[in-house]
């Protein structure tokens, strides 16, 4: 590792941690030529997460849509950004753990309203009627009346149940 001062290719790590998550070491660093001090991450090379489209066609996972779609339907809302955090980290865990490491845009979607049934049902029926393209009031009105027939909150991990009560 470089040194980020002085660009001396002799650095000695002085310290190094597994994260939380253990998916990345955190190393202190020192260069051997100026002393000076860093941090660096190290994480797997991992095949990278695609997402199969509705359409056919294939792209690189990307948080920041979800982030976004999540943002979008939690606006005005009671609901943290750390909670949407843990959402698109436990979708992307879900592609990640699976062998091909490919998932379809429909399958994310799904998971979304499934971890957002759980944290807002607001931003649920606002999500689901972006995803599943209501065209008039009545497909709202038929989604409350599925989300009042089953009021129970599925079950997800413990990373997505919120703590705070509604």
């Amino acid at each position: 590792m470089k040194c980020r001062k002085c660009r001396h290719p002799d650095t000695k790590v002085l310290e190094s941690r597994e994260s939380k998550d253990g998916m990345t070491i955190r190393r202190r660093r020192e260069c051997q030529n100026c002393s000076e001090r860093f941090t660096t991450f190290e994480k797997e090379d991992e095949q990278p997460l695609q997402v199969v489209k509705k359409d056919g066609t294939r792209e690189f996972f990307d948080r920041n849509k979800i982030m976004r779609s999540l943002s979008v339907a939690c606006q005005k809302r009671d609901v943290h950004v750390r909670d949407l955090t843990s959402v698109v980290d436990w979708i992307e865990r879900n592609i990640s753990q699976s062998e091909e490491k490919v998932a379809t845009s429909t399958a994310i979607g799904e998971q979304v309203l499934e971890a957002l049934r759980s944290l807002d049902s607001v931003a649920y029926v606002r999500f689901a009627s972006v995803y599943r393209a209501f065209s008039d009031p009545e497909d709202f009105a038929e989604e409350l009346r599925r989300l009042s027939q089953n009021p129970n909150r599925n079950a997800l991990p413990d990373e997505l149940v919120r703590t705070t009560s509604r």
